[in-house]
């Protein structure tokens, strides 16, 4: 099963990764290889790198045109990709990609540089999103023990735009994708 769970979503990845990420000036594909490159730079935990790497899944599950955002809907990705990734991975590698939409809206609230540092189509997301979280929602999200690595995964997918980034290719990941199954 695991060898065909890692096939799925190479297939899944080769079939669908060449769609627009969200107006931005790399592919679904790029951006998720570059998010799990840079948490490799890092030096992250497994369960960070495979996270890293799948936290968009859930835009290559849906049928939604690319420019939903651009249309005011909110495609849910995060808890579609969830649904998937907590089928067959580890909590600890579900719950940072639950939780990457809400990263961004409490960084928005507890660092105000952050949201002046958001690209264009990550403002427009976020306002679909619900916008910067209240103090109420902060203190929830924070009592949440996946908050940091979500937080850490938000970082890094906020860097995961940069065409033509040299990264490693996805069949590179197969062990570490492997080795976060349930």
């Amino acid at each position: 099963m695991s060898n065909t769970l890692v096939e799925k979503i190479i297939d899944l990845f080769e079939k669908n990764g060449d769609s627009e990420y969200g107006g931005e000036a790399v592919t679904q594909g790029e951006h998720a290889l570059q998010a799990a490159h840079l948490a490799m730079e890092e030096g992250c935990a497994a369960n960070i790198v495979v996270a890293s790497l799948l936290h968009d899944i859930g835009h290559m599950l849906h049928a939604l045109p690319d420019d939903a955002p651009e249309q005011g809907i909110d495609d849910l990705h995060e808890e579609l990709g969830f649904r998937f990734v907590d089928k067959y991975f580890k909590h600890a590698v579900a719950e940072p990609v639950r939780l990457h939409v809400a990263a961004k809206r409490y960084l928005c609230a507890k660092e105000p540089e952050y949201l002046g540092r958001l690209s264009e189509p990550s403002i427009i997301s976020l306002h679909l999103q619900g916008g910067p979280m209240t103090d109420a929602e902060c203190r929830l999200f924070e009592q949440n023990p996946f908050y940091r690595d979500a937080v850490q995964l938000r970082r890094f997918d906020d860097l995961a735009k940069v065409p033509n980034m040299e990264v490693r290719q996805l069949g590179s990941y197969r062990t570490l994708l492997t080795g976060q199954l349930k």
